[in-house]
Formats: C-alpha cells, sequence, structure tokens
C-alpha cells in the first residue's frame, strides 16, 4: 500500500530538489568545507549585520548529510502533490512556505527570548527544511490513510506511517531544528488553509512558470515508467502467472478508465463500469458450452463505501469520479487514488 507511484515521472520540481541541493551538500561536505561558513544560518547577522545572503544560502542548502538524506526521501514521497497539483502550484506551495516560514523563525527566536528569556543560538539548522515539514500538512489532510498491518492491539501500520517516522527523525536530528520545524508547520498551516489568502500573493507568475518549464524541465524531466513488473526469482509457475494475470488486469482497469473518462468527457453522462470492469475472478469462472463462451448475469451495482467517497472529494475528485473508480477498483481506495492521479 503506497502512497505514491515509482519513479519521479511527472515531478521535474521534486527531482530537481532531489539532486541540485543533495549534490551541494555533498560538494560544500567532501571538497570545500572551507566555504561551508557562507551557507550557515545565522540569524543574528541577518538581523543586526542585514546580511540578507545569509537568510537565502541558509535555508537551501543543508551542511547536515544526515538531514540531506531524510529530507531528500521526505521530497521523494511528496512528489505526489506536484503530480497532483502540477509543478506551478506545487513551487507556489514551496515558494510561499519557505518565505512564511523565515518569518516564523523570526518571531520564534524573539518570541522564546522575550517571554522565557532563552537565547537561541545563532546557527539555526541550515537547508531546505522548513518547506519540507510545511508539506505535512497537505499530507496529513489529504492523502488517504490505509492500514497495512496492526500490530500490538489498537496500534496500526499504514501506508503513511514510514513518512511520519522520517518526519520524527528529522524533528529530533538538531538542537534548535524544532524551532525550523514549527514555523514550516506553521506556514504550511497559513498556506494551505488560505490564510489571509497568502496562496495568492505568494505565488509563481504563470510567465515564469512557462520559462522555467521551456528551460529547466526538459533536463530534469523523466521517462515514463515501463508497464513491465518484475517477477521475483524463485517464484513458482503459478505465483508467476497470477502476478502476470494481476498485472494484465491492472493495465486493463488503467486503459479502460481513461478511456471512460475521455468518452464522459466528450458525450457526458455516466459510463456502466461493471460493464467496462468485470471482476477478475467472473473472468476466471467463464463456461464455456458448445465450444461458445457463455457469459454470466451482470451482478448487481457494487455498494460503495461513504467515507472512502468522502476521502477521494477531500483530495480534490468530484464525486462521481470517485463512485465510478471505487466500482471499477472494487473499492481498494489505494487503486482508486492511483486511477484518479495518473489519469
Amino acid at each position: 500500500s503506497k502512497t505514491t507511484t515509482s519513479s519521479l515521472d511527472k515531478a521535474p520540481l521534486s527531482k530537481s530538489l532531489l539532486l541540485v541541493p543533495s549534490a551541494l551538500s555533498l560538494l560544500l561536505a567532501l571538497l570545500l568545507p572551507h566555504c561551508q561558513k557562507l551557507f550557515a544560518y545565522d540569524l543574528h547577522a541577518v538581523k543586526n549585520d542585514f546580511q540578507i545572503w545569509r537568510l537565502i544560502c541558509g535555508r537551501i542548502i543543508c551542511l547536515d548529510l544526515k538531514d540531506t538524506f531524510c529530507s531528500s526521501l521526505l521530497i521523494y514521497n511528496f512528489r505526489i502533490f506536484e503530480r497532483r497539483y502540477g509543478s506551478r502550484k506545487f513551487a507556489s506551495f514551496l515558494l510561499g512556505s519557505w518565505v512564511l516560514s523565515a518569518l516564523f523563525d523570526f518571531l520564534l527566536i524573539e518570541a522564546m527570548q522575550y517571554f522565557f528569556g532563552i537565547t537561541a543560538a545563532s546557527n539555526l539548522p541550515s537547508g531546505f527544511l522548513a518547506p519540507v515539514f510545511a508539506l505535512f500538512v497537505p499530507f496529513y489532510c489529504s492523502i488517504p490513510r490505509v492500514q497495512v498491518a496492526q500490530i500490538l492491539g489498537p496500534l496500526s501500520i499504514t501506508n503513511k506511517t514510514l513518512i511520519y517516522i522520517l518526519g520524527l527523525q528529522l524533528f529530533t536530528s538538531g538542537s534548535y531544528i524544532w524551532i525550523v520545524a514549527i514555523s514550516g508547520l506553521m506556514s504550511g498551516l497559513c498556506y494551505n488553509s488560505k490564510m489571509f489568502q497568502v496562496h495568492q500573493v505568494l505565488c509563481i507568475p504563470s510567465w515564469m512558470a512557462k520559462f522555467f518549464s521551456w528551460t529547466l524541465e526538459p533536463i530534469f524531466s523523466s521517462s515514463e515508467p515501463t508497464s513491465e513488473a518484475r517477477i521475483g526469482m524463485g517464484a513458482t509457475l503459478d505465483i508467476q502467472r497470477q502476478q502476470r494475470m494481476e498485472l494484465l488486469d491492472r493495465q486493463l482497469m488503467f486503459s479502460q478508465f481513461a478511456q471512460g473518462r475521455r468518452q464522459r468527457q466528450q458525450q457526458g453522462g455516466m459510463i456502466n463500469w461493471n460493464r467496462l470492469f468485470p471482476p477478475l475472478r467472473q473472468r476466471q469462472n467463464v463456461n464455456y458450452q458448445g465450444g461458445r463462451q457463455s457469459e454470466p448475469a451482470a451482478p448487481p451495482p457494487l455498494e460503495v463505501s461513504e467515507e472512502q467517497v468522502a476521502r477521494l472529494m477531500e483530495m480534490g475528485f468530484s464525486r462521481g469520479d470517485a463512485l465510478e473508480a471505487l466500482r471499477a477498483s472494487n473499492n481498494d481506495l489505494n487503486v482508486a487514488t492511483n486511477f484518479l492521479l495518473q489519469h
């Protein structure tokens, strides 16, 4: 049960955020350690000496390789938002959360000193960390929680558990990283809830999006994943046949789902999804009489969980698409989500 599909296709911005800052972090750590001081996130220098360049450099490049690794894994998992909203909206969210979190960093430092008399260290953890923490807000609100396994009674492992563990690891990696984390979460809440119309002010202009799409997207774009699935070595013939049949069944559902949506957009009206997607077990149990195939009677419409429909609608899909995708996937929320995201 995955929250995202494989590879980095349709996510050039996420790919650039994975490659460029990580490469610069490795370069500074291994080859140019004497230049790391230029990328230190020193708020006192920004406030007292007006060194604005420190604010920009210190909040882009990570100087701690552990933070670089954790933030890269989180960006890779959060690439689903770029696929869903597009690169421009995703970039606008990152820009808005980056600017707002810088303001919240100053406010938190001043509040600590004013109310508690605590003077924080001059250097906060550097890197593109606050926008990464901000992405936990839409991740919590819009990605459905699907149980994978249950351990120790009420405790369960879901498709989101690993991402939260990575976030906790990043949250506890340094002394004052909690300041960056809290400011990131606050900025994510402000931007995601559209408070004070921040999303309209801090956004990427269309001309800039077109410019970067024309110049940088060809460099960081990824090819579509191949449809061929690997079969584990040592698997029996029966297991291989079953895996291949499940793969073919899913490919058929993908293609027919996309075709059905195109027909509905062109003609209007609803599509009989039960006719387009007969369950796999019914196709396997078809009886043959006199060398001719006899089809079973059409089953009654599948009951769809309103809770799952609501979850898909919270993710931005229409009720009609949510109903048809759930019926087509036999009430499998993960498969239905992948259908709607990829088509």
